[in-house]
């Protein structure tokens, strides 16, 4: 099967032609052996950044590749195709890198182009154990001393906790609620920055997240980022482009497991025909074909918002609400479609079923995303 995408430039399709035979050539032979290990794949990241494809929607200038929000998701979606662990990790390390791009000092952007370049990694600091989506109630503190910030706390499920070279942290500096929140930023060698031993997931295995305990630990004051009292609003901005790279993995894991799903029902023959042949499968089939092009739509229409300097928040919640939901339906029908060889691990439809399920709760949980719609609606 082929999505026939419509995209705004030749060099555009270059762009996702490249991204395919990279995907081939790079990932698709490891995938099995790194999930089945539960290993960081920290050299395939290297070779993802020197491809250019860990800084596409930032600046040139900067050490980006400037390209379009719409142009960056449809490669997180082809790369979330063969391997999800590395397109959430881009996902994530894009993310981890807006905060210096949108608010950072000059000092603090001359990292931009290593950051950019995938030779440092990131990660995103926001949750904690006892409060992932009330993120405006979190309680790590920063108090000042001397010519530090003294940092002590816990942060929970941290994508590349114990591998990234920096953390955007955010902390308490000030008064409870939202206003009293901002981001540090901190390098991997900051004393008193722990990483823990890394969590034992349902899948996503070779990108577990680690928890991060802050125990004294001493951040120069002067890694700050933005204004103090402004992290709350950074890290909120920084979700709404995140949540489109969630959709985005989703989108791709979707068209995958429907890809497979198809020509399994091509081949397989019982009662002397394909198995797709039936009407029960065929509908089936049709309806998984119908949510994931649906959600590509949503999608979409959230990024093109976005490159257009439009408000699009709620769309994006939108689109990480629908495309996560089909997922995780369109890969549990794939392993419906599969039978009894979507139950084992020799088809890879039971490693997405699994993998699927955890985009409903990454970025904000589900429930959240209908939180903020309701909310816009009803104000």
């Amino acid at each position: 099967m082929t999505v026939d995408r419509l995209l705004p430039t030749p060099e555009a399709y270059d762009l996702l032609d490249l991204t395919r035979e990279l995907a081939t050539r790079e990932l698709a032979g490891k995938v099995d052996d790194f999930e089945a290990r539960g290993e960081f794949p920290r050299e395939v990241l290297r070779t993802i950044g020197r491809s250019g494809l860990l800084g596409l929607p930032y600046e040139e200038s900067d050490g980006g590749a400037g390209q379009p929000y719409e142009i960056y998701l449809q490669v997180l979606e082809i790369l979330a195709g063969t391997w999800l662990g590395i397109a959430e990790a881009v996902s994530v390390h894009t993310l981890s890198c807006f905060p210096i791009s949108a608010f950072g000092s000059e000092r603090q952007r001359k990292a931009l182009p290593e950051m950019l370049g995938g030779e440092l990694l990131g990660a995103y600091c926001l949750s904690e154990p006892q409060g992932g989506s009330d993120a405006a109630n979190l309680t790590t503190r920063a108090v000042p001393d001397g010519e530090d910030w003294l940092v002590n706390g816990t942060k929970a499920w941290i994508t590349h906790g114990g591998h990234a070279d920096f953390y955007n942290i955010f902390v308490r500096t000030g008064a409870p609620g939202a206003k009293g929140i901002s981001c540090l930023i901190a390098d991997a060698n900051t004393p008193g920055l722990l990483p823990q031993a890394r969590e034992r997931l349902m899948g996503l295995r070779s990108s577990a997240p680690a928890q991060i305990v802050l125990d004294n630990a001493r951040i120069p004051h002067d890694r700050i980022v933005g204004e103090e009292g402004q992290g709350f609003a950074i890290a909120m901005k920084a979700l709404d482009a995140g949540r489109l790279g969630i959709a985005a993995c989703a989108v791709g894991l979707a068209q995958a497991a429907l890809e497979y799903a198809v020509s399994y029902a091509r081949e397989r023959e019982q009662f002397g025909q394909p198995i797709g042949r039936f009407q029960g499968v065929g509908f089936m089939l049709a309806d998984m074909a119908t949510q994931v092009s649906a959600a590509r739509a949503l999608l979409l229409t959230a990024a093109r918002l976005k490159d257009a300097g439009r408000p699009f928040s709620i769309e994006a919640a939108k689109a990480k609400l629908f495309a996560t939901d089909a997922a995780m339906r369109v890969t549990t029908d794939a392993v419906q479609v599969l039978g009894g060889y979507g139950y084992v691990a020799d088809h890879p439809v039971e490693r997405w079923f699994r993998e699927a399920k955890v985009l409903q709760i990454v970025e904000g949980t589900n429930q959240i995303q209908r939180m903020v719609i309701a909310r816009s609606l009803t104000g």
